[in-house]
């Protein structure tokens, strides 16, 4: 039932109860009889639903969006090692984030700190250098302890100055640190902060020259006051959400850059998958990585950390290793049969690490780092968004065999790719199906739409086939309207169960100033941080799970849904393209639009970015990295009809899209053919700006070749041709219902837990049926209820829980459910 077709009341049901809300905090109901959509939800307490794990929600943390350094991971000096180095040609260098007053140079030699930690600084007598921190600066609170430590090697005894400040004066006393005459050593000293400031400066002075590395200011109070430990407000939101399990360290993280081993030859300072072994140990001997998001990133927040995180919040971890197979739009394998067996080994070493006994070598090692007991890691991910299904499942099938030979109690995880649907998905999912793999790892990013279209996505699924893992999922935005649609989507999460075992939003993370991704969970800079509606939703999941489905059906009013409409587009990304001879014609064979460009362009207007201009006949887009620079012509009220185009790619990494059902910039159907980097063509709908994909091939298209483009749409069915061959067809005919509910039964508490989701504009009186249930007249309500649009701030929180508690509860009753608003009442069993 889409919004703007939401009926108004269609009929009245007998009731034997009314239930009321008490004065805990009051939710609004609706003012008016024409506002109401009435509903019916019965309950079936006697039937036995699927059973819900306790890990069936959890999080997944990548360090994307500058989530680990300058974020989850405490310390406050950006650049500690001076290992930076240029990433995707961004300019990083080994002094970024560092001011040089006097005489300093970063210097790689044989007297570096060690192996992986190369580059250190020379400081010069008489010299000083500052550090400027993350965003803002450093973040200080008054009364609040920091401690400074810097690894330093000085020819003759010298004393370094270490000071705080920021514009306004000084934050904290300065702290003399006395260096020996010799070797690298290292050395401490303790701040306490006099002012609070966000703005603040490090500087280390030294009268004589002195080389320094790890130069390192940490919070006193860190989450659980752990050293070398994560930031407190970050963490605890984190173990705020009870989440099941742990995802880590992603995501691209994993399967982008080398595979190799860091050495002379290949280069230290490079992009490199995260691979476990370059993030544990010492800190001052982890590696820093130039990663696939564009930045740099020490490890100080590594494995270890990881599993200490997983262990202190009560989730499960679930680390993620690379498969030799890159994804994220890289779609290469590794051919390499020595590196194979090495990261087999790895990944067996990993479990060692986590599980093995103190007397083996990597146990030994991890009680080394202070955890002698094991962290009983019962999972395992191999590979993430692989795009080459039988490539990727050929060294899969190598990694299981030998973690299943040594370790047979672990489950290994596959995947199916990065879509939630097409050539890629099915040929992945079979693969799965016929090695009767334990589980797959399915991961999409959609708009509100698909969302609400898709509850029952799962309900077809083969209940003995492989278990899945939605390992990353989001509803592209973190306005209230996301968070709306996801919770409609989770109560198909729930009633499946039985299949459904493991899911997890993502990202985690995003700073304020450093985003490569959106939407995120939580967001935050240098000072504070802030619950995303998304968070919200989440953390009502994961707080209300319950142990096992209890039946129920819902009844309301069918949507009835129109032709597509809409006028036709031209676009482009990352691609200079040439477009010629559009018609577009009725389905009577009418012409609504012709235009070889023998003339100008007036009919058309150019709503994106790019470069268009008429060439030699042609309408041509010209700028080569220009994302998404679409012009419509036409009409928004036009339906059923067909279009042709003629397309040429002249240069760029992609092909071209060709647009039909333009409503607006936000809302239209592109066939994209040779997007993902010119390796895959789909149909994608856009719904206020946000993109789903409705049907998906391998493909990419030749740069200097004219293709013959033809569209024929019909009421809501969609065929596409590609020069005169039918390519692909779809049926756009999912209704968006808006209002959605699952029951459960909390085996701790003995309540129910009636979960509903309203995502429409109309509040909905609904009649609730337990069934012949005996309960308490009484239930504890939350609420989630704001404006569609709404988004929580550093400064505002317009989406936030509301705690009630109903009166009047019986077997059967009624409760009208705000509009936009998710409830969850726990209802006692007598």
């Amino acid at each position: 039932m889409s919004r703007s077709t939401t009926p108004t009341t269609r009929w009245r049901l007998g009731l034997t109860a009314t239930a009321v809300l008490a004065a805990t905090a009051l939710v609004p109901v609706p003012a008016h009889a024409d506002s109401v959509t009435d509903y019916a939800i019965n309950v079936d307490p006697t039937a036995k639903g699927a059973k819900i794990d306790n890990t069936m929600y959890g999080v997944f943390f990548e360090d994307i969006n500058r989530a680990a350094d300058g974020g989850l991971y405490a310390e406050l000096v950006q650049n500690r090692s001076f290992e930076y180095s240029t990433v995707d040609n961004k300019s990083y260098t080994p002094l970024t984030s560092w001011a040089v007053d006097g005489t300093a140079q970063v210097v790689n030699d044989d007297g570096r700190l060690g192996d992986r930690n190369r580059t250190y600084l020379s400081l010069g007598a008489a010299s000083s250098v500052t550090n400027a921190g993350y965003n803002t600066g450093i973040h200080v609170e008054q009364g609040k302890k920091y401690d400074f430590s810097v690894w330093a090697r000085a020819a003759s005894g010298t004393t370094l100055t270490v000071s705080l400040q920021d514009a306004d004066g000084t934050l904290a006393a300065a702290r003399p640190v006395a260096v020996r005459a010799g070797g690298w050593a290292k050395y401490k000293a303790t701040f306490t902060a006099t002012r609070t400031s966000s703005n603040g400066r490090l500087t280390v002075a030294s009268s004589a020259a002195t080389a320094l590395d790890m130069v390192s200011l940490f919070p006193r109070d860190t989450y659980r006051n752990e050293p070398n430990g994560l930031r407190k407000d970050l963490a605890e939101k984190v173990a705020a959400l009870h989440p099941g399990f742990v995802r880590f360290p992603g995501g691209c993280l994993v399967n982008t850059g080398s595979m190799q081993d860091y050495s002379e030859a290949s280069g230290w300072q490079r992009a490199r998958s995260y691979q476990w072994k370059d993030t544990i140990g010492p800190v001052e001997q982890r590696a820093t990585n130039s990663n696939f998001w564009g930045y740099n990133q020490s490890y100080g927040l590594g494995y270890y950390e990881y599993f200490r995180l997983s262990e202190d919040i009560g989730a499960m971890p679930l680390p993620v290793v690379p498969a030799l197979v890159t994804g994220c739009g890289q779609n290469k394998a590794v051919v390499d049969d020595a590196l194979l067996k090495r990261h087999i080994q790895d990944t067996l070493d990993l479990i060692e690490f986590a599980n093995g006994p103190v007397t083996s070598t990597w146990g030994k090692k991890r009680a080394q780092m202070g955890h002698p007991k094991p962290f009983h890691l019962t999972h395992i991910e191999v590979g993430n968004e692989e795009n080459l299904p039988n490539e990727f499942f050929a060294r899969f099938k190598q990694f299981r065999a030998a973690i299943e030979a040594k370790y047979p109690n672990i489950t290994v995880i596959s995947n199916s790719g990065p879509d939630d649907a097409g050539s890629t998905f099915d040929t992945a999912w079979q693969l799965n199906r016929d090695a009767d793999v334990a589980m797959v790892d399915e991961h999409y990013y959609n708009s509100p739409q698909w969302f609400l279209q898709n509850n029952n996505r799962y309900d077809s699924y083969d209940r003995s086939g492989p278990k899945v893992f939605l390992g990353e999922y989001a509803s592209q935005g973190n306005a209230f309207k996301n968070g709306l649609s996801e919770a409609a989507f989770m109560t198909g999460l729930e009633r499946n169960a039985d299949v459904v075992k493991l899911a997890s939003y993502a990202p985690l993370f995003a700073n304020e100033d450093y985003v490569q991704w959106r939407p995120d969970l939580v967001w935050f800079n240098n000072h504070a941080s802030w619950n995303s509606a998304n968070y919200e939703v989440q953390k009502l999941f994961m707080n209300n799970t319950g142990s096992r489905v209890v039946p129920s059906t819902a009844t309301g009013t069918p949507s009835l849904q129109g032709p597509i409409t809409g006028a036709v587009g031209l676009s482009t990304w990352a691609t200079s393209a040439a477009y010629d001879d559009v018609k577009v014609t009725d389905a009577d064979g009418g012409t609504l639009l012709g235009d070889d460009f023998s003339g100008d362009a007036s009919q058309w207007t150019h709503t994106g970015g790019g470069s268009w201009s008429v060439q030699d006949g042609q309408y041509v887009q010209s700028d080569a990295a220009a994302e998404n620079t679409m012009v419509s012509a036409g009409d928004v009220n036009w339906r059923d009809y067909d279009v042709h185009v003629k397309a040429t790619k002249k240069s760029g990494k992609e092909g071209f899209l060709v647009a039909f059902g333009v409503k607006d910039t936000g809302n239209y159907y592109w066939w994209n053919l040779g997007g993902w980097n010119n390796t895959q063509s789909a149909v994608e709908q856009a719904v206020d700006g946000g993109k789903s994909t409705l049907l998906s091939k391998a493909g990419s298209v030749e740069t200097g070749r004219a293709y013959d483009i033809d569209i024929k749409v019909r009421g809501r069915q969609v065929t596409l041709y590609l020069d005169g061959q039918e390519w692909g067809s779809f049926t756009d005919d999912k209704p968006a219902e808006p209002f959605r509910q699952v029951v459960t039964r909390d085996a701790k508490t003995g309540e129910l837990i009636v979960k509903v989701v309203n995502a429409q504009d109309s509040a909905a009186r609904t009649a609730i049926d337990l069934g012949g249930a005996k309960v308490s007249s009484k239930a504890r309500v939350t609420t989630l209820a704001a404006a569609p649009g709404a988004v929580n701030s550093e400064t505002e929180t317009p989406v936030a829980p509301v705690s009630s508690t109903l009166t009047g509860v019986a077997d059967k009753f009624t409760y009208t459910f705000p509009a936009n608003s998710i409830t969850f009442l726990r209802i006692k069993q007598r």
